[in-house]
């Protein structure tokens, strides 16, 4: 198997869960949105504040689009199913898209620093409506979707792995 590409919404663990997952299956590990805070060179929430959304998921699908890896665990951007274009670039590659799925509450009791988290929420946007946007496209674009509510990140990673 190449990349583990992870999908989800912010907060649902895909960093967290992602390290552990490398090194539990011997893969390298890399997080989207801090190849795009290193291509800015500012934080996300900055790059959205000044830039814009549109903007930053250009910048972001460029991202994905440049990512080459092999043998990576990749935690996305919560934004990064947005693109199509990306997700048909890992599946060419023969990457497995995982979509890590949490419930909404759980969600937003994660979400403490929404403010500055560098989320693409839209001006009167909640965390709900955003979730209800997003998760028709997550389930499409997975290849595995692993339902992690109310378990433990240990029991998250032994589960998306078990998946794999």
């Amino acid at each position: 198997m190449d990349n583990i590409i992870l999908i989800g919404m912010p907060g649902c663990g895909k960093s967290s869960a992602g390290v552990l997952l490398a090194k539990s299956l011997e893969k390298d590990f890399v997080d989207t949105d801090l190849l795009i805070q290193k291509c800015e060179g500012c934080s996300l929430q900055e790059t959205i504040d000044e830039k814009g959304v549109a903007y930053f998921r250009d910048v972001e699908e460029g991202v994905l689009l440049a990512f080459a890896g092999e043998d990576y665990v990749v935690a996305t951007g919560g934004s990064a199913v947005y693109s199509h274009k990306a997700m048909e670039h890992f599946r060419e590659q023969g990457d497995t898209i995982v979509y890590i799925k949490s419930p909404v509450d759980e969600i937003i009791s994660r979400l403490s620093n929404i403010k500055t988290r560098g989320v693409t929420l839209a001006p009167g946007q909640t965390i709900e409506d955003l979730y209800d946007e997003r998760v028709p496209l997550y389930e499409k674009e997975a290849d595995v979707v692993v339902d992690t509510a109310g378990l433990s990140l240990e029991d998250a990673v032994t589960k998306i792995a078990g998946s794999l």
